[in-house]
């Protein structure tokens, strides 16, 4: 696939980045695409390795090594590299329901376990997805796929992100009447609402909704299954119904002070921001602001990072991200060995943004907080935080990440963002459709199924394996579609 000598003539060359201090003065996307003929070369460099781990998606020590979805990379590349852009299109589309998604906010774990990513840089497969999909929406051969024919059968799918979209899309085009449920004002759960537009602009969110529109699948906005309808009306409506709500508890931060106004969820923070964004450009002045303030980010990830992202274009006096675990490893160790996923020290947009803007790392690793100081008016004003070293709890043989005593520094906060991970399903959904979990609270299926204690209820995406990427949400939706079909029907070619 690809070139057989282009991993040697060609080096991996990326799209554009707009500079820190220039991208911070709005919200919009800010990478400008190669064009097509450079993006050629890139495909070139797919060197033919004979076992492509960048489709493999197995779970190597816990982690994921390679696309979860089996995209056909090489073959991609190779049509890539030969100009063969609708070609490669429909080759993408066997196995992916929205690569304009993933080709923006997905880690590629395919170029994390990419043979040239060995002793060098890995083929920008991610990259040469995106130039696949966009090209392909530009010349117009993205077009509703509906159905000849009809089931005559009926689908509800509770939750719009990445999973239930997924899932809605597949049984809509096997000719099932599907009909998805979001609780809030707009489609798109997670994409909609925790991603900042910076990194996925809505616009590219609502043209693939409207071609499912298209397509025959009908969304209904502002219904919260379980208060405003209930599983058992729902059950009676439809033959099969498909869970897909996210994993919706986020993790809190139970300490002294954590009443104190001023002190948010994450993802709490960053839907403001992008419904006042989407509303009205702002002007409504009801997003959460960071303006002139100290902003505590506490955890790391894709979201903490957002956070600053975000903290930094509204303005923000200083922002200071905490770490629990120690410092990544600039280098791959001998003990994280290639084709596992890279343990390594990743700096994010958000933290470039704010090296530029403060002049250092907003990130503080082996550390939390201890405590809430509040001003006269019962906001935040002070963190307290205290330093932490790993220690081998004698229990259970864990290594705990434990405060070192006297540690303890105060630091100004006026704004605090809690983006310390989730937790779940939300309980008044599986009470309402009274499905089992597991000690996680994520709904329980056999392993490698969907179907829930409930006959022909489904489930899918973080509401089913916890929190994860977009990439695996994708799949499970495109599985728990597959085992809906099957039940439906008694066969399947999904």
């Amino acid at each position: 696939m690809g070139k057989a000598t282009g991993f040697l003539e060609y080096e991996r060359k990326n799209a554009a980045v707009e500079e820190p201090l220039k991208r911070i003065r709005h919200f919009n996307e800010f990478r400008t695409p190669l064009p097509l003929e450079e993006q050629q070369k890139q495909g070139a460099r797919c060197m033919e390795c004979g076992v492509p781990f960048c489709q493999n998606g197995a779970m190597l020590a816990g982690m994921a090594s390679g696309c979860p979805l089996h995209n056909l990379v090489p073959e991609t590349n190779d049509l890539v590299y030969s100009g063969n852009w609708k070609q490669a299109y429909e080759r993408l589309s066997k196995t992916h329901s929205f690569p304009e998604f993933t080709s923006r906010v997905c880690p590629a774990l395919c170029e994390a376990a990419c043979t040239c990513n060995l002793n060098g840089k890995p083929v920008s497969t991610k990259e040469n997805e995106r130039a696949i999909i966009e090209h392909a929406y530009e010349m117009g051969w993205v077009q509703p796929q509906t159905p000849k024919i009809r089931t005559g059968k009926k689908v509800a799918v509770i939750g719009s992100g990445p999973s239930g979209l997924a899932a809605a899309q597949q049984l809509n085009r096997r000719g099932h009447s599907v009909t998805v449920f979001e609780r809030h004002d707009r489609i798109g759960g997670l994409l909609r609402y925790g991603i900042p537009n910076m990194k996925l602009d809505k616009k590219i969110l609502d043209r693939r909704i409207e071609l499912m529109k298209a397509e025959g699948v009908e969304f209904k906005t502002g219904v919260d299954v379980g208060k405003d309808i209930t599983a058992e009306e729902l059950k009676k409506q439809f033959d099969r119904v498909i869970l897909a709500c996210g994993a919706s508890n986020p993790r809190d931060i139970n300490v002294p002070g954590r009443e104190s106004g001023n002190i948010y969820f994450a993802v709490e923070y960053l839907s403001s921001v992008t419904k006042s964004l989407l509303d009205s450009g702002f002007a409504d002045g009801k997003a959460i602001s960071a303006k002139g303030k100290h902003v505590l980010v506490i955890g790391g990830g894709d979201t903490g990072n957002d956070c600053v992202g975000t903290a930094v274009r509204q303005g923000a006096k200083s922002v200071t991200q905490l770490e629990m675990m120690p410092k990544p490893s600039v280098e791959r160790l001998p003990s994280n060995p290639w084709p596992e996923w890279p343990k390594v020290l990743k700096t994010d947009y958000g933290q470039e943004e704010a090296i530029a803007v403060f002049g250092q790392d907003p990130r503080i690793y082996k550390t939390t907080v201890k405590e809430f100081q509040k001003d006269k008016n019962g906001n935040v004003k002070k963190a307290v935080i205290v330093s932490l070293e790993p220690k081998k709890d004698e229990k259970s043989g864990r290594m705990m990440m434990v405060p070192v005593e006297g540690s303890e520094k105060v630091i100004d906060a006026q704004l605090v963002l809690i983006a310390a991970g989730f937790l779940g399903s939300q309980k008044y959904v599986t009470d309402a459709f009274k499905t089992d979990l597991n000690p996680r609270t994520n709904v329980l299926t056999k392993p490698d199924e969907y179907e829930t204690s409930v006959p022909g209820v489904f489930t899918a995406g973080d509401m089913h394996r916890g929190q994860s990427l977009v990439v695996w949400a994708i799949r499970e939706g495109r599985e728990a579609a597959r085992e809906v079909d099957k039940s439906l029907m008694g066969y399947t070619n999904l």
